[in-house]
């Protein structure tokens, strides 16, 4: 009997773990993903930042920052910090978000993007993303070159 279970035992292990691996991933930037997804996938990272793996969030907001962007707020650990600083925390495991598109051209977007925090406090951002033209695996993708100090707006209660 206790064979039979430990037989079964291995056999759920062994389903189960595609599943784990299968969260963990994170979205990589394509050219077929528009400017509003770019920030959608940024923001519903940070939103449930240790879903699959600790800060699995942010380093999918990570994986859509413009390489100019990474090189003044990398590397990864230290944008990890820079995201739990105080300037930026109210973004990790906030309750909802919208986006909204301010402005724009053909080769970048503006978004305002108004986040109810845990505490139930709203901040709006200034967002911003960029089509990369360089040669390499990121032309045509879009990419966030910045994002503002938050504005907060107040309570919602």
């Amino acid at each position: 009997m206790f064979k039979k279970l430990q037989v079964i035992f291995n056999l759920l292990i062994i389903f189960f773990i595609p599943l784990s691996v299968l969260k963990a991933e994170l979205l990589e930037p394509n050219s077929k993903i528009n400017p509003s997804e770019v920030v959608k996938i940024q923001l519903l990272g940070l939103q449930k930042n240790d879903d699959g793996f600790v800060d699995s969030g942010i380093e999918q907001t990570w994986n859509f920052a413009h390489p100019n962007n990474k090189k003044a707020t990398g590397p990864l650990d230290r944008f990890k910090r820079m995201i739990k600083g105080n300037n930026y925390q109210m973004m990790i495991n906030h309750l909802s978000h919208t986006i909204t598109q301010v402005r724009g051209g053909d080769s970048w977007v503006q978004f305002e993007v108004i986040i109810l925090d845990k505490e139930k406090i709203y901040h709006k951002f200034n967002w911003q993303v960029e089509k990369y033209t360089e040669d390499g695996p990121l032309k045509d993708c879009w990419l966030t070159t910045m994002v503002s100090s938050p504005e907060p707006l107040g309570s919602s209660i």
